[in-house]
């Protein structure tokens, strides 16, 4: 644990979007229709007010996903956490958000039949670095910015 204060929210939402527009992979968690859980890590673009996935609808987070359109998404390290919660929809992203996925990953799906785009809207944001930000860990509550 660390003697430094805790951020303030506005500085965590900052380190936050930094995070959104800079990182370039998550990890995802899903669950199945009986609830196991399901951890994979994917590249992912922010534009702002959504996330961009893309993933092989054979692999166990689209099926898992096509069920249930719930995930939960992390980024950062132990002690520099983004944690997001997120409901999913088949939009696909225009193309220039295409062409950013693909240029921000290394990987473009859009050649590929099997790897559609799935749209993350988040409703739930969270970041924290240690025990002293833990209390007001929430950003995002209802897909509103607390601030």
């Amino acid at each position: 644990m660390t003697a430094t204060a805790p951020r303030p929210l506005a500085t965590r939402k900052r380190d936050t979007l930094h995070r959104l527009e800079h990182d370039v992979d998550a990890w995802v968690a899903t669950a199945s229709p009986n609830g196991t859980p399901y951890l994979m890590p994917l590249s992912f673009l922010w534009n702002g007010t959504h996330l961009y996935l893309a993933t092989a609808t054979t692999n166990p987070t689209a099926k898992n996903l096509q069920l249930n359109p719930h995930l939960q998404l992390t980024l950062g390290t132990l002690r520099d956490v983004v944690h997001i919660t997120a409901t999913t929809d088949p939009t696909q992203p225009t193309p220039a958000e295409a062409q950013a996925f693909a240029t921000k990953a290394g990987f473009d799906p859009r050649p590929l039949p099997n790897y559609p785009f799935i749209r993350a809207t988040p409703t739930k944001i969270q970041a924290w670095q240690e025990a002293n930000e833990l209390k007001d860990r929430t950003l995002m509550t209802n897909s509103t910015w607390r601030i």
